[in-house]
């Protein structure tokens, strides 16, 4: 049992004077985001089997979990899939189960997350997805099913009709995969988007390509999916926390 941490990013929607450090450093309640991710990951028996991802003053993210983790280096900031690909030379020995996460979504529950990964292994899926159940006005991706409410696809948020618009089920962006297929499939990426970068929500439709199995997992606990991006979100963020420690 595996787990990659993406945690490259700048977070320039966060930054002001007094705050230049990378997104996953920001503090909410006096502990930055990443830490929160990190305990949440405390499962994993050994913090070398947790591959952090860092970019944007990469030294800084090392030098505050020095104790133990896995660091890959995303140099360039090319995507969500592109930032995956970056640990692959740290996974490259493993054949198993790796769990993908965000280290900007602190909310998240450490049983949703083993919850998700024993519903991988149960099912014996290649890919399983974590979906959220929301009414929130988020730019998630849509969870389509097909009639007999299987997996059939993600329409991302600007991609949606009306009708899509309107599903509440949404792709959270966190993913439990089979490691080697993960892998192999990443280096089918295409970077044909407005944004030129690889998405690591294109690899389950690759994988369905291929004839791999899909799964998904649901939360339907929305302030779980939140994650930090604004100072508004921040500030929600540390509510939710609070709450949860009273």
């Amino acid at each position: 049992m595996k787990a990659i941490v993406l945690a490259a990013g700048k977070g320039k929607r966060l930054h002001s004077e007094q705050f230049t450090a990378p997104k996953v450093l920001r503090e909410a309640n006096g502990r930055p985001l990443l830490g929160y991710v990190l305990d949440n990951l405390s499962f994993i028996p050994s913090k070398k089997d947790i591959v952090i991802v860092a970019g944007y003053k990469k030294e800084m993210v090392m030098e505050a979990f020095s104790d133990g983790y896995t660091f890959a280096v995303q140099e360039e900031q090319l995507g969500t899939g592109h930032a995956v690909n970056c640990a692959a030379d740290a996974l490259k020995d493993y054949d198993g189960p790796v769990l993908v996460c965000y280290g900007d979504m602190p909310l998240f529950k450490k049983e949703t997350y083993r919850n998700l990964m024993t519903i991988h292994a149960d099912h014996g899926n290649d890919c399983t997805i974590l979906t959220g159940i929301s009414n929130r006005d988020m730019a998630y991706g849509r969870i389509i099913r097909d009639e007999d409410g299987n997996f059939a696809g993600v329409v991302e948020d600007r991609d949606c009709t009306p009708e899509q618009k309107a599903i509440t089920e949404l792709n959270v962006g966190i993913y439990v995969f089979d490691s080697k297929k993960l892998f192999d499939c990443l280096g089918s990426l295409k970077n044909n988007n407005a944004q030129g970068e690889y998405y690591l929500t294109d690899v389950p439709s690759i994988m369905m390509s291929r004839g791999y199995q899909i799964g998904t997992y649901t939360t339907h606990d929305d302030t779980e999916i939140l994650g930090v991006n604004t100072p508004e979100d921040l500030a929600l963020c540390e509510e939710l926390l609070s709450e949860r420690e009273r």
